[in-house]
């Protein structure tokens, strides 16, 4: 018992520490961006553009292809529980504000955790057990200025743009599929859904995708630097990132969501 009990404690306690970390980087990150330039170490444009090419660019085929599959899953499923009670051409006010509440952030989040947050960890990680990181620092370059920042920026501009590009492609994929189920035009279905849609259900929507977006550029920073093992550490931090981040997104989504609309 006391075994246990201490095993718990450790890992309390190096939970904390993590938390506290990376509160202290993504404080630092912000930091560096207001006075990186007063200092000679601005955070290079060209950085943030190549970031921003590998998280949104690169990924709106898969992000095109998911949102979609989830716009027609959600049309199925409203047209057949909605049907029950001979409601169908409702459907459009369920679809509508899931996709743009909750769908489309979440599936965004996730993507982007498991697509670029582990690529992030495992090129830190990958840096770190070679010492690369240290070799910065010896020069001159502040590692957190060079590497984080950037890919903070990237995250926080395309992960927002991905969703919003989610939205549309879920809502007209929807749209589609209900069209030709309900025999309706589709110009009928995209006016329905913006009578019923607010400017709050989409801020709704890219709140939570700032937020995911934060989670996975730190959460991928911090496994990535506190690696340890070598080859079998990269491999085992980047597993957890992934893990992390997803967990994160879906635990900050249920608190959001239970925040916001009381």
């Amino acid at each position: 018992m006391l075994h246990t009990l201490e095993i718990i404690g450790r890992r309390a306690v190096r939970g904390l520490d993590e938390i506290g970390y990376a509160t202290g980087l993504l404080a630092e990150s912000l930091l560096w961006i207001v006075i990186g330039r007063g200092r000679r170490q601005p955070v290079r444009l060209s950085s943030v553009f190549v970031q921003m090419m590998e998280i949104g660019v690169e990924a709106l085929p898969i992000a095109t292809l998911l949102s979609a599959t989830i716009g027609v899953m959600l049309a199925i499923q409203g047209l057949y529980s909605l049907g029950l009670f001979g409601a169908e051409s409702y459907a459009y006010i369920g679809i509508a504000l899931s996709v743009t509440r909750e769908f489309s952030p979440l599936i965004i989040g996730i993507l982007i955790a498991g697509r670029s947050g582990s690529a992030l960890a495992a090129r830190l990680s990958t840096m770190t057990i070679n010492q690369e990181i240290d070799a910065l620092r010896v020069i001159g370059i502040n590692p957190v200025r060079f590497l984080v920042t950037p890919a903070l920026l990237g995250m926080l501009v395309m992960v927002p743009c991905l969703t919003m590009w989610s939205n549309l492609v879920g809502i007209a994929s929807a749209g589609i599929y209900v069209s030709g189920a309900l025999e309706v035009s589709f110009q009928a279905f995209v006016m329905q859904v913006i009578d019923v849609l607010r400017v709050d259900d989409l801020m709704h929507g890219l709140g939570k995708s700032v937020l995911f977006a934060t989670l996975i550029a730190i959460i991928g920073v911090v496994n990535g630097s506190l690696v340890t093992g070598g080859a079998e550490g990269v491999g085992r931090a980047t597993t957890r990132s992934v893990v992390h981040s997803i967990s994160a997104i879906v635990i900050t989504d249920m608190v959001f969501a239970f925040l916001v609309t009381r």
